[in-house]
């Protein structure tokens, strides 16, 4: 079994790198465990906008938080690969701007957007080589999801 499990994890990692999902799966990460990792006080006054590389970036919702949050940079670092299980981040970039409250980002209305032939015909092609027809399924489903997500942005 983790012979298994482990020719699955270097299978998932192969099929995000051509995708070129892996940087998206570390933000989603981020930004999934953000309110969990600093507390839901500092999620109100900040929340993540992107991650390249290792640098996150955050809206802050004032310059009074914006001067708190530079003090405590360290921390916060080491709270979200505390929460995350392994060094994501490693520098934090402030920005100002309007930060949507923790009430409000679960109300948003969603965009109905679907996937064309093409974007299916990519996801096939990715997946086809993966033997397990419960893996192929569970990333097909992962790809589709992000697809989806990415074209709700634009």
């Amino acid at each position: 079994m983790a012979k298994k499990m482990s020719s699955l994890s270097v299978t998932l990692v192969k099929v995000l790198k051509a995708q070129g999902l892996e940087g998206r799966l570390s933000e989603y990460r981020v930004f999934g465990q953000w309110e969990k990792a600093v507390g839901k006080v500092v999620a109100r006054h900040a929340q993540p906008q992107a991650l390249r590389g290792k640098k996150l970036s955050l809206v802050v919702d004032s310059p009074a938080w914006m001067q708190q949050l530079s003090l405590l940079k360290p921390e916060i670092i080491g709270k979200v690969n505390r929460c995350l299980g392994r060094e994501e981040v490693k520098d934090i970039v402030l920005k100002l701007g309007e930060v949507a409250s923790l009430d409000s980002a679960h109300e948003e209305v969603p965009v109905r957007v679907s996937l064309n032939a093409e974007d299916r015909a990519l996801i096939e092609q990715c997946v086809r080589e993966l033997n397990d027809p419960d893996i192929r399924d569970a990333m097909r489903r992962v790809m589709e999801r992000d697809r989806l997500s990415r074209k709700q942005r634009r």
